[in-house]
């Protein structure tokens, strides 16, 4: 079979390799998905004579058996679903299944446990017309397989996987500049609260927050609170990229609500503190247990101290706006897209209980962000987290389907940044057609003034000033308001 990265640039388009055997399959998973799934059934699509790797599903293992049957065919139908409408309808499938065993149990019992699912999985697919290869369990560091019978290759007790960074694969997904993240917990963990006693701290501030910003929100005369709360909120959230982009030296925002994080100490501390160092004494592809993890929680916990839990309430309740949303998805390349990432992983953090529902947002935004600076393992994780949160948000629906099908996010790109210029072209409008508005009103509020001092030498005049009639034209507003009407109406509505 051959195993090519297909969605990948680079040299991961051309480069290919042939797997053979439930040992190298085992072995090519963490890098067909880009982390090591744990406790998750995986389905790969295949396609043609040669059996070239295409789609693939990811879902966890449903804890209760009785749950197996309707999970199989939800799979097999995904899996060959999303390929039709990609136009490759997969010729056949691989299945694995990878689970820890639980206290007490060995990789073997794991095996056996799964067996019925392993079956129901096959006779799902095969009700579709759709063959399964092979199917193999991974677990407490061995890998089983289900349709081999031969002992010698694929014995009962299991056979331990492969080094990690040793075999082939490896050496080619180096090449191609493909990463292994580490476990899939360990990525989900990154986007999950971390418990302690911070937590009793950003609760206190999501409170605070929704206390404050919701009335507003629906208080607010035409929806004025609304476009209000959505400003303040963009506001915040630029000048908190621009802190990450130069952590050396951070500006809080001081907006009204919480005037005393202009800088706290944490903030501080964070900014003064080296940047954890990049390992790269490992060639891409290659994993260190345990070296990843303890990178990206130092990373991560600097990303932390650089926001207040008032800054990151705010924001977690602002991004509940789906208009706000989708103008925070337009920092999605360069700089800015490397500092939103980590924002929203902050974000996504600090939904403590009982505000867990509010990830959905900022978790969604993490994996518009990634697919869209080409991380897309982090992509797939956290739209997964995401709907988990609300099964019924439709933007990490729609992005969840297009990461899996494998389509190009330069689309949606486009259709941002059409978005964008539209609204920076209408705000640069609205400054020039209120200047015009003002030398106007200026110009004519000195014109009343010399009526007012002439009329007060005939008394005729200044009765007309009084009246408020512009000499030669209708009735205007009030002397000295400076807004004329007719001005005034089409700068308000270039500034809409």
């Amino acid at each position: 079979m051959n195993a090519n990265r297909h969605e990948n640039s680079g040299p991961s388009r051309t480069q290919q390799i042939t797997l053979r055997g439930p040992a190298e399959l085992a072995d090519a998973l963490p890098f067909m998905l880009g982390f090591h799934p744990t406790d998750s059934v995986v389905l790969v699509g295949l396609h043609g004579e040669r059996g070239r790797f295409g789609g693939r599903v990811r879902l966890g293992i449903p804890s209760s058996p009785r749950e197996w049957a309707s999970t199989a065919d939800h799979l097999a139908e995904c899996l060959v679903e999303g390929g039709a409408r990609s136009g490759a309808r997969p010729d056949g499938v691989v299945v694995f299944l990878c689970q820890d065993p639980a206290p007490g149990e060995t990789g073997r019992h794991v095996m056996e446990r799964l067996r019925p699912f392993s079956q129901r999985l096959r006779t799902a697919c095969g009700a579709l017309d759709i063959p399964v290869y092979e199917v193999i369990c991974i677990s407490d560091g061995l890998y089983f397989s289900y349709c081999c019978p031969d002992a010698r290759c694929c014995p009962p007790d299991g056979t331990p996987l492969a080094l990690s960074g040793t075999t082939v694969t490896a050496a080619t997904a180096a090449y191609a500049g493909m990463q292994v993240r580490g476990t899939l917990r360990d990525m989900e963990a990154r986007l999950k609260p971390a418990g302690g006693p911070e937590e009793e701290e950003q609760r206190a501030a999501l409170d605070a927050a929704a206390a404050s910003i919701v009335p507003r929100i629906l208080e607010g005369s035409e929806e004025q609170g609304r476009v209000n709360v959505r400003e303040e909120t963009l506001r915040l959230a630029r000048e908190i990229l621009r802190r990450f982009a130069n952590p050396k030296s951070p500006k809080s925002p001081k907006t009204e609500k919480f005037p005393e994080t202009a800088m706290s100490p944490e903030t501080r501390a964070a900014s003064k503190a080296p940047k954890p160092s990049v390992n790269t004494a490992n060639p891409p592809g290659v994993t260190i247990p345990g070296r990843i993890l303890v990178d990206t929680s130092e990373r991560d916990a600097a990303d932390d101290a650089l926001i207040t839990p008032e800054e990151a309430a705010t924001l977690i309740l602002g991004l509940q706006d789906r208009v706000t949303r989708d103008r925070a998805a337009e920092w999605m390349e360069g700089w800015e897209g490397t500092a939103a990432l980590r924002l929203w992983r902050v974000l996504a953090r600090r939904c403590v209980t009982p505000y867990q529902e509010h990830a959905a947002a900022p978790l969604t935004l993490v994996g518009w962000t990634a697919w869209s600076t080409g991380d897309e393992p982090m992509a797939r994780v956290a739209l997964g987290l995401a709907l988990g949160a609300d099964p019924e948000y439709v933007f990490a629906q729609l992005l969840h389907q297009a990461c899996n099908e494998g389509l190009d996010p330069e689309s949606l790109r486009s259709c941002l940044r059409s978005e964008r210029d539209s609204r920076t072209a209408s705000e640069q409008i609205a400054p020039a057609s209120s200047r015009r508005v003002r030398m106007r009103a200026s110009h004519r509020q000195g014109t009343r003034s010399a009526l007012g001092r002439a009329g007060r030498q005939t008394g005729t005049r200044d009765r007309r000033a009084a009246a408020g009639v512009r000499p030669g034209g209708p009735a205007a507003d009030r002397p000295g308001n400076g807004s004329p009407r007719h001005g005034g109406q089409r700068g308000s509505r270039s500034g809409r």
